[in-house]
């Protein structure tokens, strides 16, 4: 863990405007912007890039990756730059969980896939891009989102470890535990195999 170096009013901030930021449903409010229908009635549900996948429109998914990715990228970057990296890294926190419990949708969110890439990458970038490329080379061999999801943030720590961020492994370690909590139901269907392959509609 970093030092603490700010105060309690100032984390208690961070923590809530970052909480906010990350409660913003992109893909939702994208989706009903263009017309694509109810997001949470369309494929599994989610509110992420994966599901407005299903909808066909690829733009929409690809802006949904990028600002679900972005906002907990941006909410690490402005609270390191206002106050430190203690403040940074609970800002990566908080706004993960806005994503996974937003106050807007009734605490009920997407499974925090994008949103967790997006704060690692603004921590430590070369961790973030080992866990973009461990996500893409798994969801390439096996094409399905989930798996290569839960093996991007599986790997994290290990990487953190490796690449010299050791003072991210206990945040690392809680988004991953977090991570694998909201793809319960993905790990029971991906037993199963009936868990959906991306792109696929149904």
């Amino acid at each position: 863990m970093p030092e603490l170096t700010s105060g309690f009013s100032t984390l208690a901030l961070v923590a809530l405007l970052a909480y906010l930021l990350g409660s913003i449903p992109f893909g939702m409010v994208i989706t009903r912007a263009l017309g694509l229908g109810d997001l949470r009635k369309i494929g599994s549900g989610n509110i992420g890039a994966t599901n407005v996948l299903r909808t066909g429109n690829k733009g929409a998914a690809l802006a949904t990756l990028l600002l679900d990715a972005g906002k907990g990228g941006v909410a690490v970057l402005i609270a390191r730059a206002m106050a430190g990296e203690d403040a940074a890294q609970l800002a990566a926190l908080a706004s993960f969980l806005g994503h996974l419990f937003p106050l807007f949708l009734g605490f009920k969110g997407g499974k925090g896939v994008a949103t967790f890439l997006g704060t690692v990458l603004a921590l430590a970038w070369p961790v973030g891009l080992a866990c973009c490329a461990t996500w893409l080379v798994m969801a390439l061999i096996f094409r399905i989102s989930s798996l290569a999801a839960l093996a991007a943030a599986g790997s994290s720590t290990f990487w953190m470890l490796g690449l010299g961020q050791g003072r991210m492994v206990i945040l690392g370690m809680i988004l991953t535990l977090l991570v694998y909590y909201r793809h319960a139901a993905n790990i029971q269907r991906m037993r199963a195999g009936t868990e959906p392959k991306i792109g696929k509609k149904d």
